[in-house]
């Protein structure tokens, strides 16, 4: 009864990964496999590489009509505009004309000219973003305008796959993806807190940051990972700032535990790009 049962997918390009315990194995087994079918139906919704998710439909067709989405979907969005705001600018889900032309949606990355990332900041701020709550429609105001919903779409999927897990009755759990995001719940099969290690600075340059999580969720996000070394020697990471259309330069890592792991995937990424941003009460950073 008291063992641990662990099961893991692939999706959003990482590994998702789900370990629970308190009650027999196969029920266990059941309940982390209905878990990790939540996450695959979010990506379906979100993920700007599926031709069929919500948001490629946005993004092909948004700057021409209103697009009809679900009330989930147009909740999250909602929920964007709203950190985009809470965190003057640094959290924008408008990046994908730069990710673009820095090369990192489908490379490791470029340096682009100078002209191309001038046209790509045209393309980026919430502001393209429309949304009308009476008919649960979305629309772009200009052509080129694309959402990637990569910085928080990961945090939004475990939280609901957490929710789907607390509804069910299991409240000792932990489930990650890709190791950046995790949300944990009760205590492991021991009794102890959930021990989450987290590496603050390069790999060159131990300690680790050991961290207990119970009822809690932790998001890190660093510049390393899908990065380049551009012609000086300098790493260009797949962070980039949307206000000035670079790579961020403010900091190497950050990491952010809340309540939600929705909170803490964006508020992570907002903090890589801008670290003095004022926090809201509820959020710990990291140090």
């Amino acid at each position: 009864m008291n063992d641990t049962v662990t099961v893991a997918i692939e999706a959003m390009a990482t590994r998702f990964e789900v370990a629970l315990h308190g009650a027999p194995e196969a029920i266990l087994r059941a309940a982390a496999e209905e878990t990790l079918a939540e996450v695959s139906r979010l990506e379906a919704m979100l993920s700007l590489y599926q031709p069929t998710s919500e948001i490629s439909h946005i993004n092909a067709r948004g700057a021409h009509e209103p697009v009809p989405v679900s009330p989930e979907v147009f909740f999250l969005l909602q929920s964007c505009i709203e950190l985009n705001e809470q965190t003057k600018g640094a959290f924008d889900i408008t990046i994908a004309p730069l990710m673009k032309c820095w090369s990192f949606t489908d490379e490791t990355g470029s340096v682009p000219t100078e002209k191309e990332i001038e046209q790509a900041c045209a393309l980026v701020g919430i502001n393209h973003l429309k949304l009308n709550t009476s008919d649960c429609t979305v629309r772009l105001n200009l052509e080129g305008v694309m959402l990637d919903l990569g910085s928080i779409g990961k945090g939004y999927a475990l939280e609901q796959a957490s929710k789907l897990l607390l509804e069910n009755g299991f409240t000792n759990f932990l489930i990650h993806g890709g190791t950046s995001t995790v949300c944990a719940a009760g205590t492991q099969a021991d009794g102890t807190p959930w021990r989450i290690a987290v590496e603050l600075q390069d790999k060159q340059h131990p300690p680790l940051h050991i961290v207990d999580l119970e009822n809690e969720s932790l998001s890190v996000s660093g510049i390393g990972g899908k990065s380049f070394l551009d012609e000086k020697g300098v790493e260009q990471g797949h962070v980039i700032d949307p206000r000035t259309g670079r790579p961020t330069q403010a900091a190497s890592v950050a990491a952010v535990i809340c309540d939600s792991a929705t909170q803490s995937d964006a508020w992570a990424t907002a903090l890589l790009v801008e670290p003095s941003l004022k926090t809201p009460d509820g959020l710990r950073v990291l140090t």
